[in-house]
């Protein structure tokens, strides 16, 4: 019987995406694929997703140090804004299937967690999210010091819950190997592609580490009510 489901929280719950005016790289004359270049560093994503960096400006300031051009305090303040709203707007404009499936799920007093690689810019407005009030807890990695796929972060997450890994069930991406973390700290795992299609080759390699697939969000409830797993 499955007691527990735990979330990875973007590309899984919500899409951050990047709008159609007032991108924060329109600010820097760049497209989105260079600024997530630097953005996305892998060793400053890191940094900050450990909680290495505290604070909103020195994250964006670590990001725009790396860029070869000169910044202005002026630019660099209205990058953080608009990458913020962005945020906000993710958090604020969840896909109403997504609600209704959570709240299905606490009908079925089965406990919800979350288990998110974030920085502090990432979960800024997590709390003005309809989501929150839906998960009896959320591990943010900036706030724990650690990473998704680390083994400790779900052990982290099932203690905070009571839970057993046996009885438990992980939903995400896939991205930063998570699938892979949760099946190794014991976990059945669902890769979801409701909020984001991967290519045929992403969509392999995923499966590997997948007990399940699903492309609709509310295919999860079948699972989760008739333990198909």
């Amino acid at each position: 019987m499955i007691k527990g489901v735990f979330f990875d929280l973007f590309f899984t719950l919500i899409l951050p995406r990047y709008p159609a005016d007032r991108k924060e790289c329109d600010v820097l004359g760049m497209s989105v694929e260079e600024w997530e270049r630097y953005a996305e560093e892998e060793n400053l994503y890191r940094e900050r997703a450990l909680g290495m960096v505290k604070s909103e400006s020195e994250i964006l300031e670590r990001i725009t140090l790396q860029i070869p051009v000169h910044i202005t305090p002026e630019q660099r303040a209205e990058v953080l804004s608009r990458r913020e709203q962005r945020m906000r707007s993710a958090f604020l404009e969840v896909p109403e299937l997504v609600l209704e499936v959570l709240n299905e799920l606490r009908k079925s007093h089965i406990k919800i967690g979350l288990i998110s690689n974030c920085d502090r810019i990432d979960i800024k407005f997590w709390d003005q999210s309809r989501l929150a009030g839906f998960f009896d807890d959320a591990v943010f990695s900036c706030e724990v010091g650690l990473l998704k796929p680390d083994e400790k972060i779900y052990r982290l997450a099932l203690n905070r819950l009571g839970l057993r890994a046996s009885e438990c069930v992980f939903v995400g991406d896939g991205g930063s190997d998570e699938l892979k973390g949760a099946k190794k700290a014991g976990m059945k795992t669902v890769f979801s592609e409701a909020l984001l299609q991967k290519t045929k080759r992403e969509q392999r390699e995923l499966m590997a580490s997948a007990d399940v697939h699903i492309q609709q969000f509310d295919q999860l409830l079948r699972i989760v009510s008739h333990s198909v797993l």
